[in-house]
């Protein structure tokens, strides 16, 4: 009783903690934003072309005016984005007075909101992969004493400088990252209507997230992360071989009464595709009738998906793609369109078969991917994938080369303004110093990725060791 009541207290002041750490991170939040000539809209690295807020007031300003949002390629991104951030920017002065803080407490709501879905993503992949320990009968006692692994990846998306920066600098992003973590929250969650309208609206705010459809596929078939099926299946059948017959007899009624883990259910994935028919039809139709009388869809897809594979836009952010299609001949540029994309492409097959029993695992790796190859990067993208990471601390805690990525991050922050006023503003540099610090940057998140994904699997064999300890 008393290391139960012992186990309630500490549990109550780690969630004290975590709402502290969380109310502070608002607080934070508010003081940036009302603090003047930070101009973080300007930045490279937080708008993009499709994030924008300054492209979006010009989208909504040709709207108002009876023209096309997408004339005179400013506005990129999706009418219904433009519809409800659109008169936000409605004042003369975007960046001053009332405009500013309302877009300001919109992207602030999403950060907040995705924030908590990460937490609870969190709370339910803890519950679920102990849960198939337990069946194992394998103790792993490397679970974090400060926070669970869901708080900890909601704070680190809270305090993450990458997201502080998106929300501050009026950046679109977090309303992408908050449709993805409500993608993921459904399928984990198991309700299939609420991941289908999360990944739809994903999809439509940018076109990477389509990549995801793989990791809520086997979250709704599978169900959450768990250890691989040979372990479930070793231990199976050594229930019914070991041991005499009245022992024998016992564990496979035990092995009966326990839920069988890893059966692949299709009844919710054939409810989730067709939840995204029904609102993919709907959002096409609504974004029809927004764009009837300039274009009608086939000018949203030209403008926004079209704008994305193309590569039109060779404006510098922290990707590496503007600088390459800068300098490649027009005569390859086709080419060099089609490796970049098709890329991402084939990573997805062999890390869905190799990572098929940690879903929730594969989307963050696949998050990582598409934030490196992606055309128009920020770092609200960042944001996104090291949250995520941050909900598999207990099974990373044997990560290779955490000080050395986690000092190259904070390098990489800090020299990409310098790179870009020495080049633009300074004329003592040019585009070599900054794409420079933007492969640098893919560097490290190649090297995360690679290390992550070792871990893994290295703590997956662990398991298998343990298994088989515990079977002879």
């Amino acid at each position: 009783m008393k290391t139960k009541e012992r186990n309630e207290e500490k549990e109550k002041k780690r969630k004290g903690k975590f709402w502290i750490w969380m109310i502070l991170s608002v607080i934070f939040r508010l003081i940036l934003i009302y603090f003047p000539n930070l101009n973080l809209f300007s930045r490279p690295e937080v708008s993009t072309p499709l994030t924008s807020i300054r492209r979006l007031a010009e989208g909504y300003w040709l709207k108002q005016s009876s023209m096309s949002p997408y004339a005179g390629s400013m506005y990129h991104g999706s009418p219904m984005l433009l519809s409800l951030l659109g008169p936000l920017t409605v004042k003369s002065d975007l960046f001053c007075g009332d405009a500013e803080l309302k877009g300001n407490q919109t992207i602030f709501y999403a950060d907040v909101l995705s924030a908590l879905l990460i937490r609870a993503i969190g709370q339910n992949l803890q519950r679920a992969y102990y849960q198939s320990l337990r069946l194992l009968k394998i103790n792993l006692s490397k679970n974090s004493e400060i926070f669970p692994a869901g708080d900890i990846a909601s704070l680190v998306y809270l305090w993450n400088p990458f997201t502080i920066v998106a929300c501050v600098g009026l950046s679109t992003s977090p309303i992408e990252n908050l449709a993805v973590v409500l993608t993921l929250f459904g399928a984990s969650k198991g309700q299939v209507s609420l991941a289908a309208f999360g990944f739809v609206m994903a999809t439509h705010l940018s076109l990477y997230p389509i990549i995801l459809i793989i990791p809520v596929v086997l979250l709704l078939g599978n169900g959450l992360d768990a250890p691989p099926r040979k372990l479930f299946s070793q231990k199976s059948c050594s229930r019914g071989v070991d041991g005499p017959s009245s022992d024998s007899c016992s564990r496979q009624e035990e092995m009966i009464n326990q839920p069988e883990p890893n059966i692949f259910s299709l009844r919710p994935v054939i409810y989730f595709l067709l939840w995204v028919s029904l609102f993919s039809t709907y959002l096409l139709l609504l974004c029809g009738v927004s764009l009837k009388q300039f274009g009608g869809l086939w000018e949203m897809f030209r403008s926004t998906y079209g704008f994305i594979l193309t590569v039109q836009d060779l404006s510098p952010n922290i990707g590496v793609l503007w600088y390459l299609f800068a300098e490649v001949f027009e005569f390859f540029r086709d080419f060099y369109l089609i490796v970049f994309h098709i890329n991402i492409l084939f990573m997805i097959m062999p890390l869905s078969i190799r990572l098929h029993h940690r879903p929730l695992f594969l989307a963050f790796v696949l998050l990582s991917v598409s934030a490196m190859l992606k055309s128009y990067p920020s770092v609200g993208d960042s944001a996104l994938y090291l949250s995520f990471m941050g909900l598999f601390v207990d099974e990373l805690v044997d990560l290779e080369f955490s000080f050395f990525l986690f000092c190259g991050y904070i390098g990489i922050s800090l020299l990409s303004p310098v790179m870009h006023n020495l080049w633009i503003w300074r004329g003592t540099g040019n585009a070599n110093f900054y794409f420079a610090n933007a492969m640098a940057y893919a560097c490290f998140q190649i090297v995360l990725v690679v290390e992550s994904v070792s871990t893994m699997l290295n703590h997956d064999r662990k398991l298998r060791k343990l298994s088989a300890v515990k079977l002879s």
